[in-house]
């Protein structure tokens, strides 16, 4: 089991706060695990697992506890045979109705220490919220880094070139299950056009009362076939009326709310970098995992390009970045800005800095910025080619953070 320790040495410090701790992310990117590996570091601190107690209610042996009153009447007759601190790990929180009500009056009637996952990004909005306003903190869960995918892909493969394995991450992605599966391609296949199906289902069509299925589905092809490209919801609109489908840009626009609210989607903002203001028009969307992307709609090595700036915006997301995309003065773009704990970096992604044109290119969307944070164009070539003060690295080497 990998130990995720990003995400451990996070999570670690709010260990026997009163804090209601919350894992939130896509269906099957790991939350569970995370879950197993709170639990070793108690049992590690001396806390014994007696003081257990777990409910995973995608099981339906515990379909009677998604009413937040039973479920709140079962956990305190559980802490009654606890000695000391009971800890509680609830999963996948979203089945229960009005949960919070129930986390709330535990952390504040009771000695516990409380862990929370949820698909949903519904989980902390709402009237309900309020009851836990200001009483936890979130965690969001992503798929494997190609870091974690590397250790893990060695283990079952024995030893693998880096680049070898950023091929088979590149075109399976970072769901931490593939590892059971050995790799094997179709087997993976399989699994995630399951995981797909399932947030497609679960978490935006049930959740959301949509109709019209089909048309949902297509919305979120056009998505995914054009990750990391500038659209709106009014373009999105008139390519499915060019496919006869009807659809007015305020339900496009509810889809896609649907899509990022169950983690499948994710929308990044254009900043303008001379006026640092956020820029309402055209933002730009990326999936959660680019191995969904090639299991569903396939494509990823035809595109790996865009497939690259996934990559590299997911890994910025999982590093804690606030992340944007720039408009510059010059109207040229730039893919990122990543900002956080008082530092600021610009990236641009390509694949190969084939010729003269495409140095250029890159690392003259950095022209017009005039600040001193850094600025830096990722590609997969193996020389170092920085230039005038701009820096670049190779893609995996980023990824891995030599």
């Amino acid at each position: 089991m990998i130990k995720r320790e990003m995400y451990m040495s996070r999570i670690r410090e709010f260990i026997n706060t009163d804090l209601v701790k919350i894992l939130t992310g896509i269906r099957r990117c790991g939350k569970s695990v995370m879950l197993e590996l709170i639990k070793e570091e108690l049992v590690m601190r001396g806390i014994s697992p007696a003081n257990f107690i777990h409910i995973n209610f995608e099981n339906l042996e515990n379909i009677e506890l998604y009413d937040y009153l039973k479920l709140h009447e079962y956990i305190l007759d559980k802490i009654k045979s606890i000695k000391g601190k009971a800890y509680l790990f609830l999963d996948e929180i979203q089945e229960v109705e009005a949960w919070q009500k129930c986390v709330n009056s535990l952390r504040v009637n009771s000695d516990t220490d409380i862990y929370v996952t949820g698909s949903n990004a519904k989980l902390l909005s709402g009237e309900f919220a309020t009851f836990l306003a200001g009483r936890y903190v979130e965690f969001v869960i992503y798929p494997f880094s190609f870091s974690e995918f590397m250790d893990i892909y060695g283990s079952v493969a024995g030893e693998v070139s880096v680049k070898d394995v950023f091929k088979q991450y590149v075109k399976l992605g970072g769901m931490p299950f593939l590892a059971n599966l050995k790799f094997e391609a179709n087997s993976c296949k399989q699994y995630l056009q399951d995981i797909y199906n399932s947030v497609v289902l679960k978490d935006v069509i049930q959740k959301n009362n949509i109709r019209d299925v089909d048309l949902l589905q297509r919305v979120i092809a056009y998505m995914t076939a054009n990750i990391g490209r500038a659209f709106s919801a009014n373009s999105i609109s008139k390519y499915l009326k060019s496919e006869n489908r009807n659809i007015t840009g305020e339900t496009v626009i509810n889809y896609i709310k649907a899509c990022e609210e169950a983690f499948l989607i994710y929308c990044v903002k254009r900043q303008d970098i001379a006026g640092k203001k956020i820029l309402a028009i055209n933002a730009k969307y990326y999936i959660a995992d680019h191995g969904l992307r090639e299991a569903v709609y396939g494509g990823n090595s035809r595109d790996i390009e865009i497939v690259l700036e996934n990559i590299v915006y997911l890994e910025l997301l999982r590093r804690g970045k606030n992340v944007t995309v720039g408009k510059a003065d010059n109207d040229k773009e730039i893919d990122f800005i990543a900002e956080g704990s008082g530092e600021k970096a610009y990236y641009q992604v390509c694949y190969i800095l084939a010729d003269e044109s495409t140095k250029k290119r890159e690392f003259g969307a950095f022209d017009k910025i005039d600040d001193n944070f850094p600025k830096v164009v990722l590609s997969m070539d193996e020389f170092d080619m920085s230039e005038r003060g701009y820096k670049h690295m190779n893609i995996c080497d980023f990824l891995l953070g030599i």
